[in-house]
This record gives structure tokens, C-alpha cells and sequence, in this order.
């Protein structure tokens, strides 16, 4: 009689395993329900595996909780879970999912400086950004390089163009931190190398030129073009006579017209009535203008006009600078 039991039992507990061995299987290999596009999950630093098991089932992605978490213990993962935001691609298995929340393999934001952009700009994008975390945004714009660490300094030009990415929760600060941190790394580097006989006597004095450069022209190839001049403007001791820097000067008051009387109009950035370069950058400059202002084109222009279709003309002699401008500007 306790034999034939035993073997009941056997047959049972064999039955129950062998259900058992089939719903987990089945389960391992069945996808998530997961839409076309995938989702993006965000795992809380200090989750449980059981607890993403039951958010999963909350949220209609898997159906057996206890099978999710019984494979994280089989595999020695439910202790490895790496908080982050995780993309969910349509598709994948439990298996999957649970080599992608202990990867630490997060989804990458990314945001741009862009080339010329003012620091007021940048501040504008940083602020607009819903995956960075805001620190900053009741700091007023003086003071934003102290929240940095940078007290006492400009932030103009600070910042270098680039496309940065980052996990989601990355802060404000760190961000800014790090386009500051690769600005000053390029700057250096290129100071280094710098061409000879230049009228410059800092990397920043560099990066300010850069930057006037850089709203100057939108042509790469007229770069060092429009260095040489400036160069040779500042070696001579004439005034460099940008539009960029007066406008710059202007402020909020520029409607997107420049007025006989904006030019001689006293500001600290207007270079029709002070000679030398600006007290700061008026940019963001990239390492193509800053290549360009440490390696001038060779020359004797003088004068340059813009042509209308983006470039400019050059001209060595007030002369033929008057000309060029009756032909490209007046008639226009």
C-alpha cells in the first residue's frame, strides 16, 4: 500500500514538474508584449526584481511575474539590476529583457551646441531639455559659471559646439561641465600650435577672435580668409569693423537691422569705435574657426564685403573695397 502511494506521488510531483518544466520553458521563449516600436523603461535605482515583476505585469508586458523572477534567481540576476533608462525593443524574450536591466547599457539623450550659438542660446536648449535634470533654471545668467565651479569668469564662448550625449538624470551642470571642459582641452591644444607672428597674446584673446570669425562667415572655406584680415587689422592697429560684435553689442535691442547710428553708437563690443578685440567672445566658436585664427590665410586683403549669396568679397585697397561694395551692397 505505501508503495503503490509513493509511486502516486512520484507520478504526481513528475506530472506537476513536467507542467512545470513546459510553462517555464514556454515562457522564456515567448516575447514580450511589447509594441512595434518598443518602449523606454526607466528602472528606479534600489528595484527589486520583484517589484519589476510586477510593474512588467501592471503594465500588460508580461503575464507570469513569478516566472521573471524566478529566472533572475535561476540566472543570478535579480542582485544585478543597474538602475537607468533601458529602450525595450519589440521582440525580445524575459531572457533578453533581463540581459538588458543588468547591461547597464542605457539609452543615450543627446543635445547639440550649435556653431555660433550665444550663451544665452545654449542656456535656451539646456533648459528646453526633458531629460536633463534643471538646476540652474532660477540661476541667473551672471552666476552660472559660479554654479559651475568657473567663478569669475565670462561664460561667452566657454562652450564647445558639438552633439554630447548622455543617460537621462544627467544634470545641467554636469553637461555644461563637460562642452566647458572639452572647450578648454581644444583651445589649449590648438594654442599650442599656434601659428607665428600673430597679434595675439592668450588662448582666450584666440577665442574671442574665433568667435567673431565664426558669426562672420558661414562659408568653412572662407575661414582663414576672413582671419587673415582681422590678423592683419589688428597688426596694423585698425579697427576690425564687424557687423557680428556690434550687434552683439546691441543686445536685445537688435530687431534684425543694423542702423547708421548703431554703428557709432558707443558699447563695449562695437569694433567701428574701438580698436582691438572685443572684451569677450561673442560666440560659441568651433575648432574650425579657431584653427582659422591661429592659421590665418596669407594675404594683403584688407577689406571684405559680403556678396549676397553667403561668401564675401576681398579687396586690399579702400578703393577697390568701395567698389566691391557699390557692386555687391548698394545695388542690392
Amino acid at each position: 500500500m505505501l508503495n503503490r502511494l509513493l509511486g502516486i506521488a512520484i507520478f504526481v510531483i513528475s506530472i506537476l514538474l513536467a507542467w512545470g518544466w513546459m510553462q517555464y520553458d514556454d515562457f522564456i521563449h515567448t516575447p514580450l508584449q511589447l509594441p512595434e516600436a518598443g518602449i523606454h523603461y526607466d528602472l528606479k535605482s534600489g528595484s527589486t526584481i520583484r517589484g519589476v515583476a510586477s510593474d512588467l505585469q501592471e503594465n500588460g508586458i508580461i503575464t507570469k511575474p513569478v516566472l521573471l523572477r524566478l529566472v533572475a534567481r535561476w540566472n543570478g540576476q535579480a542582485s544585478q539590476l543597474k538602475a537607468g533608462e533601458y529602450h525595450l525593443p519589440h521582440g525580445i524574450t524575459p531572457i533578453e529583457l533581463l540581459d538588458i536591466l543588468t547591461s547597464a547599457r542605457v539609452v543615450q539623450h543627446a543635445l547639440t551646441i550649435i556653431e555660433g550659438w550665444t550663451f544665452k542660446q545654449l542656456m535656451e536648449a539646456v533648459r528646453r531639455h526633458e531629460s536633463l535634470t534643471q538646476t540652474l533654471k532660477e540661476v541667473e545668467s551672471e552666476k552660472i559659471m559660479q554654479a559651475l565651479g568657473f567663478d569669475e569668469m565670462h561664460p561667452e564662448g566657454r562652450f564647445y559646439p558639438d552633439t554630447y550625449h548622455f543617460p537621462k538624470g544627467t544634470t545641467d551642470v554636469e553637461f555644461l561641465q563637460r562642452a566647458y571642459r572639452r572647450m578648454e582641452e581644444s583651445l589649449q591644444k590648438a594654442w599650442d600650435k599656434r601659428g607665428e607672428n600673430l597679434p595675439l597674446n592668450t588662448a582666450y584673446e584666440a577665442l574671442i577672435l574665433a568667435s567673431i570669425i565664426e558669426r562672420e562667415t558661414g562659408i568653412p572655406s572662407e575661414r582663414d580668409k576672413i582671419a587673415g584680415v582681422f590678423v592683419r587689422r589688428l597688426k596694423k592697429g585698425m579697427r576690425l569693423q564687424t557687423d557680428p560684435t556690434v550687434i552683439y553689442g546691441m543686445g536685445d535691442a537688435y530687431d534684425g537691422n543694423i542702423r547708421r547710428r548703431d554703428l557709432t553708437t558707443d558699447t563695449p563690443y562695437n569694433t567701428y569705435v574701438h580698436k582691438g578685440l572685443t572684451p569677450t567672445p561673442i560666440a560659441m566658436p568651433s575648432g574650425a574657426a579657431i584653427e582659422a585664427a591661429l592659421h590665418p590665410a596669407a594675404g594683403n586683403a584688407l577689406y571684405f564685403v559680403a556678396t549676397g549669396n553667403g561668401g564675401h568679397h576681398f579687396s586690399a585697397t579702400l578703393e577697390a573695397h568701395n567698389k566691391a561694395v557699390r557692386k555687391y551692397q548698394l545695388k542690392r
